[in-house]
């Protein structure tokens, strides 16, 4: 005996309710995922922007001019997380416990510069004020430094140039942690899971059997996929739920501590490069003048004659008409003897010619 209302639910369709819920459910934690990897690239953003301005300080910029400029922007990174209670859902960084401990570990700012930033208007714990305070400072030491003529305006602009990326990057997360996914979209989620996961459960159950339809291993089976979906269901949700927001004290939220330490830490290394001071304790190199010897010379006059393009008179022509001259070869009648004297005498002038060349050039060389 199977009840009526029990066929007239095996004949309903739960699996297109199932098919929408998942279809938001990946779409939701799509979105939130692509939120969290941005706020992700706005933190290390502004970690490789202070190391830009490092590496641009420490080569322009005197040493005190240098080190003053990098410790306000390390101020003004760590004043940007602790703004970050002033936006959104909160975060767990405050001035006391966050701030001022870097502050007297790395001396970030002087007391002076702490008098200055507790005397405006603005509160570290519920705005981001401060960190664009701080940042407007580095711009106007970088602004004094081209007045004093440490740098030219190119490296000024490089310099301005990474401060104000710096800002935009915090600025990012501020705007993301500021504007979180529509309310209606996640309660829009919360209405399905609620409808859908109940409905899922009663409909499994009813396919399972009915009355003595029954068999345990079947229940087991059924209970397990029911426990499944349930676990798919809320596990999405609350996955895009954690995401959401990434800067808290969650297991999988952003390492912040690890970011500012080793953005310190690489920050340092390098304002303490040696390589400048190990080139100003070196001596000059020494300076060798090359003697030319009379040889070097005698080989720059012999160029210098060979060289020359010889220079040829041109003939001198007259008024009157001239018939070219008739040569008539003389006919000699020689001896063997006196062939052979004469072969002789020019094989000895050409030979004489060859040893007066090769002594030229030995003495050339």
């Amino acid at each position: 005996y199977v009840p009526g209302p029990v066929s007239l639910l095996e004949d309903s369709n739960i699996d297109v309710l199932g098919g929408f819920l998942s279809f938001f459910l990946v779409l939701f934690v799509n979105q939130t995922n692509g939120r969290f990897l941005q706020m992700y690239g706005f933190s290390k953003a502004c970690s490789g922007r202070i190391q830009d301005v490092a590496g641009l300080a420490r080569a322009q910029l005197p040493s005190e001019v240098g080190e003053k400029l990098i410790r306000h922007l390390n101020a003004a990174h760590i004043a940007g997380y602790v703004g970050l209670n002033g936006v959104g859902q909160g975060s767990p960084y405050s001035k006391t416990f966050f701030f001022d401990v870097y502050n007297q570990k790395h001396d970030l700012l002087t007391p002076e510069e702490m008098e200055m930033m507790e005397y405006s208007y603005y509160n570290m714990d519920n705005s981001g004020q401060c960190m664009k305070e701080l940042c407007t400072w580095c711009q106007i030491q970088v602004a004094q430094a081209r007045k004093a003529g440490h740098i030219d305006t190119i490296q000024e602009k490089s310099l301005h140039d990474g401060v104000l990326a710096f800002r935009a990057a915090v600025d990012g997360m501020y705007d993301f942690t500021d504007q979180p996914p529509h309310f209606f979209y996640v309660h829009f989620l919360d209405l399905l899971s609620v409808l859908y996961l109940p409905l899922f459960a009663i409909t499994t159950a009813s396919s399972a059997g009915w009355g003595e339809e029954c068999y345990l291993g079947l229940d087991i089976l059924n209970g397990l996929i029911v426990l499944l979906q349930c676990i798919f269901v809320i596990g999405l949700r609350a996955l895009g739920m954690k995401m959401v927001d990434p800067y808290g004290d969650d297991h999988e939220d952003l390492s912040v501590i690890l970011y500012v330490e080793a953005t310190l830490e690489t920050c340092d290394t390098i304002m303490n490069t040696q390589f400048g001071v190990l080139e100003e304790t070196l001596p000059p190199p020494p300076v060798y003048k090359v003697r030319q010897s009379d040889d070097s010379d005698r080989v720059k006059k012999h160029t210098t004659q060979e060289q020359e393009p010889p220079v040829h008179e041109a003939p001198r022509h007259s008024t009157q008409e001239q018939e070219p001259p008739v040569y008539e070869a003389p006919h000699l009648e020689a001896s063997d003897n006196e062939t052979n004297d004469t072969a002789t005498s020019d094989v000895s002038c050409v030979e004489d010619a060859d040893r007066d060349e090769e002594a030229e050039i030995r003495d050339i060389v």
